[in-house]
């Protein structure tokens, strides 16, 4: 295994998300395409790009909103599991999330200014 290098979001945004356990950032507040999504532990947020995270095994997941090709995102400061990447969605309707990270409220904490 070699050396983990982070990337730091503060030269572009003053908005950051980061892990709650370790403060590795996660995301830019400017990514989150929506704040009205459900995870396993409460609200979540469904964001464009994240950075600092591992990409766990492909997997179907029943959610609720259908049948989706799921892995699961942890943070590679610490590997606390911080979400998802939606991989494949089978039904029509749910397919904008394809590619695109859920982070759940209650794993992340908000960095930096203007909040």
């Amino acid at each position: 295994m070699g050396r983990i290098f982070k990337q730091y979001l503060d030269e572009v945004s003053t908005k950051i998300y980061g892990c709650a356990s370790c403060r590795s950032h996660v995301a830019d507040a400017d990514a989150i395409v929506s704040k009205a999504f459900q995870g396993r532990h409460g609200r979540a947020y469904l964001v464009d790009a994240v950075v600092n995270v591992s990409e766990g095994p492909r997997e179907e997941r029943l959610l609720i909103t259908g049948l989706h090709t799921v892995a699961d995102i942890a943070c590679t400061g610490c590997a606390a599991v911080l979400g998802w990447k939606y991989v494949q969605a089978f039904e029509e309707a749910q397919r904008y999330k394809e590619g695109r990270f859920i982070i759940e409220k209650a794993r992340v904490v908000k960095e930096g200014v203007g909040w």
